[in-house]
Formats: structure tokens, C-alpha cells, sequence
């Protein structure tokens, strides 16, 4: 299946060489438009027709912000793409796909295709802020982070606590210290801003090191 590729500005899910953006050619059967920009990239397209499927990479925001959304039964061959990534480490192999409720079946399939063709891993979720890992995982950040505040353990008997009782590879703390605590109050924050919900408000240590980014500290 061929597939061609607009990259419009730096792109969280692709910031480095990878087969998927190599291999694209002029012309194709799938449209990928990658990077911070790819929702006006979308918007400046003269010809949106012919495509099995064009998809979108989100930030934050729903694929609804690009195509609209109506009574419920919004859906066409664009979809939006996020490939899972925990703020600076390097991109995971998840590509979750955003589809709408009237998303046809084929255009899902091609995008999964294209993906899978490449050696990533998709899992496909309704047009929600967060998607499905960020819906997962933040508030449970956010708790940990509390429960350091609270002083209920030190931060490594809490990492060591997981990893041990729960099999988990890398504790909270130290998975966040690794990855970006500003990244987490980053996303966090929108997600509370969409959708009102206290668990995705930033935890207070995520809000100090938004604060020092900021500053340049």
C-alpha cells in the first residue's frame, strides 16, 4: 500500500527518521500529515478526495477541531494518529488511531495496515481528550505525586513498592523524573481543562517544575 507524507513542523510521534516516513512516495493511497501543524496542513489541502484513508496527528486536542463535528454522526476517511510517547523519552511502538462515530470501516482498517506494515502497534479509540493511555495513566501520576506531598513513603520505597508488588519496570517517580515532569503538567492540564475532572489536575510537584521550565531554570 502506498502512502505519501506532508510533514508540517516537528512531530512528537516521528521526531527522528523512521521506515514509515522514508518510504512515503509523491502520490498514494494514504495520506499522513505529521507534525505540529498537521491540522492546517489539512485545512490548506486543495484536493481531500481520492485518499482510503488521511490521518491526522493530534496533540492534545480532538480530530473533531479539524473536521467539525455535527449531530453525533460525524465521520469520514480522516483520522487522527498519536503514537504514544511520555514526554521526552523516545516515541513508544503504540499508535493509537482516533476515529469517529461514522468513520467507515475500510478507512479504519487501511490506517491500521499502514501502521502495522511498519512495525508499530495500533489500538483504535473514540474522538476523546487524552486518548486512551492519558486517560489511564495520568491520574495515577498525579496520585503518586500526591502521596509523595503526604509523605506516605520515600520516593524510591514507592518505586521499588510497584515494581516489586506489582511487577511493574519503573516506578511513578522515577519513571516521570526520566521523562519530564513539566511534559506531565503539560498534559494533565489540558485534560483538565476539557474535561473538568479533578484526578487530571496537576499535581503540585508537576506545577513547581512547569514553573522552573518556564523561569529556565
Amino acid at each position: 500500500m502506498s502512502h505519501r507524507v506532508i510533514k508540517s513542523g516537528p512531530s512528537r510521534s516521528f521526531p527522528d527518521a523512521h521506515p514509515l516516513i522514508d518510504g512515503a512516495a509523491p502520490e498514494g493511497e494514504i495520506l499522513v500529515l505529521a507534525g505540529v501543524g498537521a491540522g492546517e496542513a489539512y485545512a490548506a489541502l486543495a484536493d481531500k478526495t481520492g485518499y482510503r484513508a488521511i490521518l491526522i496527528e493530534l496533540g492534545t486536542e480532538c480530530l473533531g477541531v479539524h473536521t467539525s463535528e455535527s449531530r453525533g454522526d460525524e465521520g469520514s476517511v480522516v483520522l487522527g494518529f498519536a503514537r504514544f510517547r511520555l514526554g521526552d523519552a523516545a516515541p513508544s511502538d503504540l499508535v493509537e488511531i482516533v476515529r469517529q462515530p461514522a468513520t467507515p470501516t475500510d478507512a479504519v482498517a487501511a490506517a491500521r495496515e499502514l501502521f502495522e506494515g511498519y512495525g508499530l502497534k495500533t489500538a483504535v479509540c473514540g474522538d476523546f481528550p487524552g486518548r486512551i493511555v492519558d486517560r489511564l495513566v495520568r491520574p495515577y501520576y498525579n496520585a503518586a505525586l500526591s502521596r509523595l506531598d503526604a509523605r506516605l513513603a520515600t520516593a524510591g520505597d514507592m518505586d521499588l513498592t510497584l515494581k516489586l508488588g506489582l511487577g511493574y519496570p519503573e516506578g511513578p517517580i522515577e519513571l516521570l523524573e526520566r521523562t519530564g515532569l513539566a511534559a506531565h503538567h503539560d498534559v494533565t492540564q489540558a485534560l483538565y481543562v476539557a474535561l473538568g475532572d479533578p484526578a487530571y489536575a496537576p499535581a503540585r510537584r508537576a506545577q513547581v517544575a512547569k514553573s522552573r521550565k518556564f523561569a529556565g531554570l
